[in-house]
């Protein structure tokens, strides 16, 4: 199975919300980073933008009922995708 993950702090999803082409974000909110998939993450500066503002708001969880219970930042953040580190 390909993941695809968050472009903003690289939390790993079984399907991409950018629609099977990549073109097609459906606006859904990030479990983690509750970046708006088509809005936060749109062009890598926007990606960049927003983690850096989730960054110094101490990188809380959107839905912090998601949280494993052995989550690692930084690795997450090492999935980011290229383009948009």
């Amino acid at each position: 199975m390909s993941l695809w993950f968050c472009r903003v702090c690289g939390l790993d999803y079984d399907e991409s919300p950018w629609g099977l082409e990549g073109r097609t974000p459906d606006h859904t909110w990030c479990g983690c980073c509750g970046t708006e998939f088509g809005y936060h993450d749109a062009t890598p500066t926007a990606a960049r933008q927003f983690r850096a503002q989730w960054l110094a708001a101490g990188a809380g969880w959107f839905y912090p009922n998601l949280q494993p219970a052995n989550w690692q930042l930084a690795e997450q953040l090492d999935q980011i995708p290229v383009a948009y580190q």
